[in-house]
């Protein structure tokens, strides 16, 4: 796979959290921030899908995510079991 080399500025502060969270972790600050971006990228992506499927669902009455456990044949007790 060929690796591209990027640049990006971060003020003092964010530098800091990122140093200290690297050295928490035992990672590169390149292996944090690759992290951090592919998080990124799948939650815009995640979210562009819900934006698109919402309308869809609330036409049939699926509003919460109780109401998407049961359409998928589910409780919608979301896993707790009683004791």
């Amino acid at each position: 796979m060929r690796h591209l080399l990027y640049s990006l500025r971060l003020d003092t502060k964010l530098q800091r959290e990122l140093d200290r969270l690297c050295k928490q972790l035992g990672r590169s600050r390149s292996e944090v921030v690759r992290d951090a971006l592919r998080r990124q990228i799948a939650l815009l992506r995640f979210e562009r899908s819900r934006r698109a499927i919402l309308p869809l669902a609330e036409a049939q009455g699926i509003l919460t995510d109780e109401d998407v456990f049961r359409a998928s044949g589910g409780d919608g007790d979301g896993g707790a079991s009683a004791v």
